[in-house]
């Protein structure tokens, strides 16, 4: 175990997360209407890989301010699991416990492909219990996940089956979107095969004109309001381009399930995406 955290160590001083410096960002308050109209607030990055530049609404909430992750700690759960034979591959099923929830495709047994797609609770909750809290303790420090790290070590609190839903572990936007990016070149420190099953498990739409894969979040503030995420990639021509989306709102009722999502493909397109033209 001692080799493994020392190797571990080692690897993490080569990673970061954090994704944009301030001479590569170009601010776009334009992409305030998106938010304006579908009533939440927000930030949404956009970056182009080939030249490296950034396009940011709200620069300040984009890099300074710290959320929970919710389902989207679903990518780092997944690459963990796999990496300690917790998940033995994307086929391995994990049984339903019979207890019924409130979204139906939870309600069954299910594999770890079709639990990511579907973001299944449950299915994710039996895999940190069974990586256990100092194993997953130690993978969030070789990749430094979590906003706290620029100046205090994470330290998981709360159960470890829900430790990324309670707002103690927060991760930035610029953080989301810079692990989406190492995530794609498969420059985490997890080998090449789980990545790339991750990748799959991502991929939403895949068409001659585009490549989209993404993951959602859905969570709750300390201050009650609702929290929308998406992460991601759009590829066009073999070019990438990685995209994070937060949103928020006050009214708990707001369907954020289907904002978060209209939102980011409403400026993707505005930008010219989709078409085969990028």
């Amino acid at each position: 175990m001692d080799a493994m955290k020392n190797a571990l160590i080692s690897i993490s001083l080569l990673l970061g997360l954090y994704a944009c410096s301030p001479n590569n960002v170009k601010q776009d308050d334009s992409l305030g209407k998106y938010f304006t109209e579908n009533k939440v607030d927000g930030c949404f990055a956009i970056m182009d890989n080939a030249s490296g530049k950034f396009t940011v609404f709200n620069l300040g909430r984009y890099r300074d301010s710290s959320y929970l992750p919710a389902s989207t700690f679903k990518i780092v759960n997944s690459l963990i699991g796999l990496q300690t034979g917790k998940i033995v591959n994307d086929s391995m099923i994990i049984k339903w416990d019979s207890v019924k929830r409130w979204k139906e495709d939870w309600n069954k047994d299910l594999t770890m492909y079709e639990a990511f797609r579907v973001s299944s609770v449950p299915y994710y909750q039996e895999v940190t219990r069974r990586i256990g809290r100092d194993t997953m303790q130690l993978w969030l420090d070789s990749i430094k996940y979590g906003a706290q790290y620029d100046t205090q070590k994470v330290v998981i609190r709360g159960a470890v089956d829900s430790f990324w839903l309670n707002n103690t572990l927060k991760v930035t936007p610029d953080q989301q979107l810079g692990l989406v990016k190492k995530l794609y070149f498969d420059q985490l420190p997890f080998f090449k095969s789980y990545q790339e099953m991750v990748k799959r498990a991502m991929l939403f739409e895949n068409n001659t004109n585009y490549r989209l894969g993404y993951k959602t979040g859905l969570g709750y503030l300390e201050n009650g309001n609702i929290l929308g995420w998406v992460v991601g990639w759009v590829e066009e021509n073999g070019h990438p381009y990685f995209f994070v989306l937060n949103a928020e709102s006050p009214n708990r009722d707001i369907e954020m399930t289907k904002i978060r999502l209209k939102i980011v493909k409403d400026i993707l397109k505005e930008m010219g995406f989709f078409e085969g033209k990028m």
